[in-house]
């Protein structure tokens, strides 16, 4: 009988260690999300100065700085659906690459203080935004993997636990291809 009390608790205790493993997967995930939109707080904050920098330079690009102050206006609006807001934040990591190629085509805004100061700032910014994403991709991963294997995975369907979408590179949008400056 005492067997019996022994294997009945240890099962619980393994069935409690199990649940909160997967409710710290879910907190780290929910924190590595929260460090991607600090990252892109900075950005949103910094696509304003750029745009304006650059317009006094590039008039006839006009159709570029619009559709990157449009993308912000929409990543900033549109803040919930992860997914959505990592394909809208893509699109935007494409759209700078535009405008930092634009520069090779006009010395004087090369040359400019405050452009240079927002491309550094900008492509420090994109740097930890990639590291961010590497991040919150690692805690989906290990969230995944847990709720895959057994026998965890039977508490985790249990208890509905759900791991989100990696952050990752849409293969057909404009982060995935070279940039490409026309006129």
């Amino acid at each position: 009988m005492i067997i019996l009390y022994v294997a009945i608790g240890v099962l619980i205790i393994w069935f409690i260690a199990v649940y909160n493993k997967f409710v710290t997967f879910r907190n780290r995930v929910s924190e590595a999300w929260a460090d991607i939109e600090v990252q892109l707080k900075r950005r949103y904050d910094l696509i304003p100065n750029l745009v304006s920098t650059v317009k006094g330079y590039a008039t006839h690009e006009s159709g570029t700085l619009e559709k990157v102050v449009a993308l912000r206006n929409s990543a900033i609006q549109n803040p919930g659906n992860n997914e959505a807001h990592a394909k809208t934040e893509n699109e935007i990591s494409g759209v700078l690459k535009t405008i930092f190629a634009l520069s090779e085509n006009y010395p004087d805004l090369k040359a400019n203080t405050n452009f240079l100061e927002l491309q550094k700032e900008l492509s420090d910014t994109e740097n930890k935004i990639q590291s961010a994403r590497r991040f919150y991709n690692g805690n989906v991963r290990d969230f995944s993997t847990a709720l895959q294997v057994f026998p965890s995975n039977i508490v985790g369907s249990m208890f509905s636990f759900k791991a989100p979408e990696y952050f990752d590179i849409d293969d057909n949008g404009p982060e995935s291809k070279p940039v490409e400056v026309k006129f």
